[in-house]
């Protein structure tokens, strides 16, 4: 009798209640890892994700080999995988951590139920420390969180049995066909990656600091790191006499967003296809404007910051939660892009995808929870807030090297715009004024529908922290470009 331990978004031996439960278990332990080429067959899949996954994977095995069972790879449909290794191995059980994923995966996870209760066998998928499946109300929500995040780490087993079986190859983006994605500057994967990220934490010098967000996010997002080793690393950062408070704090909140996020997905999935709050189904075109659809993508919307956003996302796989944001609001609110294209197209550029996230965010940037107020952004004015000596401009858009600093975020402003824009770079797409107005009286035109608020209030009772209120998004600041996770 065999235990296969099945391996999703948890590529760690430590702090993994799933490896623990099956170490526990007196069976030999089969460790797997799926490719699934039918996920990465998905829109919101991509090159760079899976280059990340697979560094990752190396690590993970190189660690389950210490302890006497390197990790198997296996490629195809889970339930086939899964049944040949019951088949080939008498397993019984089946233990794994629980994966707030896409709608592919929820079903994915279904016709593994099924098989598992055909073939009798066992499967705990253990929920994930301060995620509730189906969760109706927040009642308590953030307590219980926080308690799930200050709880002991799950301890690694000190060994493994042998398997003795043939661990398998770990398939190149080419050999999933995964079109062609550079990404020079994008982060490496692995377990002591992440682990280097979090020994640098910030200290006294954080605050103010250039570049001094943590890069952790992809780690967290597949699982190299857990939160819960995170928040207790930062607990013990607090403790030392260079530790920037306030610094910590900041990511600390970052940890605490990502799971507010995530149990919105957990609770919705349906959020994933379809508007929290229905009204804003026709909110914007299904079909998108091609031409302004091909410039924000490319990064030539004539919008600066915006185009300085998604230029160094395509290059890097990671920006900021503000420039995130920022990315969002103008597509969906100055553009008039669906939220469910452009969702897709930045998952694709994100190296830290993930869907318990992003989808969510979507959702909110694009004003269409009804849990939030629309935060209807004006480019330049963010533009400034972000990047306010301009460096980061005109690190991403060299063309702009001959407008002055004073017309820098808005260059349709600068005495020389007539023979430079249009030629050198690309004039705006929008005028961003007059779209910004538009957007907020189709806003209001949602607003004023009958049952808007009947329905607000519902959704606010189901996802909203008690004694909140309505949620408020405040606007970032430029203090905020240093925290993300």
């Amino acid at each position: 009798m065999n235990t296969i331990l099945w391996f999703r978004r948890d590529l760690r031996v430590e702090d993994n209640p799933a490896l623990a439960a099956a170490a526990a278990g007196g069976t030999p332990v089969l460790p797997l890892y799926i490719v699934e080429p039918g996920l990465w067959a998905s829109p919101d899949r991509a090159a760079r994700q899976w280059r990340f996954l697979a560094e990752s994977l190396e690590g993970l095995r190189a660690d389950l080999a210490g302890l006497g069972a390197p990790l198997l790879v296996r490629t195809g449909n889970a339930v086939a995988v899964l049944e040949t290794l019951r088949a080939a191995h008498g397993v019984t059980r089946l233990i794994s951590n629980a994966d707030i994923g896409t709608q592919w995966t929820a079903t994915r996870d279904q016709c593994v139920d099924d098989w598992a209760r055909a073939q009798g066998i066992l499967w705990l998928d253990l929920p994930r420390p301060g995620i509730t499946r189906g969760l109706n109300h927040r009642k308590g929500w953030s307590a219980g969180r926080d308690r799930a995040m200050r709880g002991p780490l799950a301890t690694p087993p000190k060994a493994l049995p042998t398997h003795g079986l043939d661990p398998g190859a770990i398939p190149d983006a080419a050999d999933l066909r995964l079109p062609f994605d550079p990404c020079p500057g994008r982060q490496k994967g692995g377990r002591g990656q992440g682990l280097a990220l979090c020994q640098g934490l910030p200290g006294a010098d954080a605050v103010g600091r250039s570049g001094g967000a943590s890069r952790l996010s992809p780690h967290l997002s597949f699982g190299t790191l857990s939160a819960r080793e995170v928040g207790h690393a930062l607990a013990d950062r607090r403790q030392e006499a260079d530790a920037s408070k306030r610094a910590l704090q900041g990511v600390s909140s970052r940890l605490a967003l990502r799971d507010h996020v995530t149990q919105l997905l957990a609770s919705a999935p349906e959020i994933e296809t379809r508007c929290l709050h229905p009204a804003y189904e026709t909110l914007r075109p299904r079909q998108p404007d091609a031409a302004r659809l091909e410039a924000w993508q490319k990064g030539e919307t004539g919008l600066p910051i915006v185009d300085a956003c998604m230029r160094a996302l395509i290059h890097t796989g990671w920006i900021s939660f503000p420039m995130r944001a920022l990315l969002i609001s103008v597509a969906g609110f100055h553009l008039r892009l669906d939220w469910q294209v452009t969702g897709q197209h930045l998952a694709r550029l994100m190296t830290d995808y993930d869907p318990g996230i992003h989808w969510p965010q979507v959702q909110m940037q694009s004003g269409v929870t009804g849990l939030t107020a629309a935060r209807i952004c004006n480019p330049v004015r963010q533009g400034l807030d972000l990047d306010p000596e301009g460096r980061f401009l005109r690190h991403w858009l060299p063309e702009l090297r001959p407008v002055p600093d004073a017309c820098l975020h808005a260059p349709w402003t600068w005495d020389g715009a007539g023979r430079f824009l249009g030629r050198v770079y690309p004039a705006p797409v929008v005028d961003p004024i007059r779209a910004a107005r538009s957007a907020r009286q189709r806003i209001w035109a949602v607003r004023d529908m009958p049952g808007y608020r009947e329905m607000q209030d519902m959704l606010l009772s189901q996802h909203a922290t008690p004694g909140a209120g309505r949620m408020r998004q405040a606007r970032p600041t430029p203090r905020q470009l240093s925290l993300p996770i």
